[in-house]
């Protein structure tokens, strides 16, 4: 019997390492089971050229909630220098879009541990693959969302795992480096300054921003004497101060429908990239500057988009999905903020925006799926979720539900949302149950067919709005 067992466990350590996932119906092998993360130390050099890799230490402090004999991280791009767990050299190999660690000692259920990545983190991808660093004019930025954050960094790259992170990049002296979360300092060494931020609410990894530039770093207050901050070109810091000026009033008028902004700072990067997006990265959402001097953008739908990122910082950041199939509760609340803020502001009915959406959801529900449910993401195209059955047919929903339940009910609603939820992770169920609540009676039967089905329910108080034509239909505004 010992010589079976010996047996037994020699052929389970010599079983080959495989790429793992926490079973998201989307992204199956995004995260990785076994222990939850409670930190990143993520320490970034950079060279002075964005298509040269960076030289990286990644430093994951995660307690098990299993026993391990191997721990698999996300990590996908970049060479591993080394590993270390607790201290002590650590075996790894790569297994699909995975680095697995083995440590000399399995790791108990319930223990706290330390994974140490030396790497590089490699600015320049290949044609198969979508987000992580994008290359500026004069730089460095991050765009991680859905799942690309295990391009640029090792991780438990999935939005169920936040934690806390702190950034340190060196750079160049002409440089100036950002990133989310607060400056902690900011050190000169010879010809390199060394930047170092810090969040104090958990985050998301596909949520991480590290910005590297020639850049202005605007300043001013915000609501209760909130800091914000402003990453701009230095060279286009005044053009662009009308825009930057509008963030106070902006997270105002926000906290006036949903409370209290949730986290500890905000702020704008204009980037002098080309994404094809925005993107609600926490703290400081990412936007291309070429939003705001293009002269064809009308005022009202730049002020517009500002506000959806903002909106993010509640919806999607502070309470995060817990699945990617979740991700409506993120897109659907930023575009309803957005309409109705268009709407208050510049005049836009919000009812038209819904109407010409009702009109092609069928459309949009046949293509990607209902918007709690959205097909997965074509091979090749990962980001591909981010369809409009996520943006205006979410917003669709939720217009339907606050004509169910009227406006009172609605809005209390989504300042409870948001209170209860905040720092962590909530599922399309969790809002069900909540919007059950506050009804005071079951909403199943009703949000079950507008989540999920095929079809476009009837909207409650418009028998008349229907299914169109498809070039009567106006397209949504898609964002990140």
């Amino acid at each position: 019997m010992l010589a079976c067992a010996a047996s037994l466990c020699l052929l389970a350590a010599a079983a080959p390492a495989e790429p793992l996932g926490v079973g998201d119906r989307l992204y199956p092998y995004l995260g990785n089971p076994g222990y939850d993360v409670a930190s990143y130390d993520l320490s970034l050099s950079y060279p002075g050229a964005n298509d040269k890799p960076l030289e990286a230490v990644t430093t994951i402090d995660a307690r098990t909630t299993a026993g391990l004999e191997r721990v698999n991280l996300d990590f996908a791009h970049g060479t591993v220098r080394s590993v270390e767990v607790d201290g002590r050299p650590a075996g790894f190999t790569r297994a699909g879009e995975d680095l697995v660690v083995t440590p000399r000692r399995r790791l108990a259920k319930g223990r706290w541990t330390r994974i140490t990545v030396r790497h590089t983190s490699d600015p320049v991808y290949g044609e198969d693959q979508q987000g992580g660093w994008v290359r500026t004019s004069d730089g460095l930025a991050m765009a991680n969302q859905a799942d690309a954050a295990h391009l640029v960094f090792p991780c438990n790259d999935h939005p169920s795992d936040k934690a806390m992170f702190t950034f340190r990049i060196t750079a160049p002296n002409d440089y100036t480096a950002v990133a989310n979360g607060l400056p902690v300092s900011a050190g000169r060494t010879g010809a390199t300054t060394t930047w170092t931020y810090r969040t104090r609410h958990p985050m998301a990894t596909e949520l991480a921003q590290v910005s590297i530039g020639r850049s202005a770093v605007v300043r001013r207050e915000g609501p209760h004497g909130l800091p914000l901050r402003d990453v701009v070109p230095a060279a286009d810091r005044d053009a662009l101060e009308p825009w930057l000026a509008k963030t106070p009033d902006q997270i105002a008028w926000l906290e006036g429908k949903i409370g209290r902004y949730p986290f500890e700072t905000y702020g704008v990067l204009m980037a002098q990239a080309s994404t094809g997006f925005e993107l609600e990265t926490q703290t400081l959402s990412l936007f291309e500057k070429h939003l705001f001097t293009e002269p064809a953008y009308p005022k009202w739908y730049i002020e517009s988009v500002m506000v959806h990122e903002l909106s993010h910082q509640w919806f999607g950041d502070s309470v995060t999905p817990r699945s990617w199939s979740d991700v409506w509760l993120n897109e659907g609340h930023a575009t309803w903020y957005e309409t109705l803020y268009a709407e208050e502001t510049a005049k836009r009915p919000m009812e038209e925006r819904m109407k010409a959406a009702y009109g092609a959801s069928d459309r949009w529900r046949e293509s990607g799926g209902p918007p709690a449910r959205p097909e997965p993401p074509a091979p090749g195209q990962k980001i591909g979720i981010f369809r409009p059955n996520i943006y205006d047919g979410a917003a669709l929903v939720l217009y339907a539900l606050r004509q169910e339940i009227g406006r009172p009910a609605f809005e209390r609603l989504e300042r409870i949302w948001v209170r209860g939820h905040r720092d962590t992770t909530a599922t399309t169920a969790d809002f069900v149950r909540l919007a059950s609540a506050v009804a005071g009676r079951d909403l199943s039967d009703f949000l079950r067919p507008w989540l999920y089905g095929e079809k476009t329910p009837p909207m409650p108080g418009h028998p008349d709005w229907k299914p169109t034509a498809r070039d009567e239909a106006a397209g949504p505004r898609v964002r990140r």
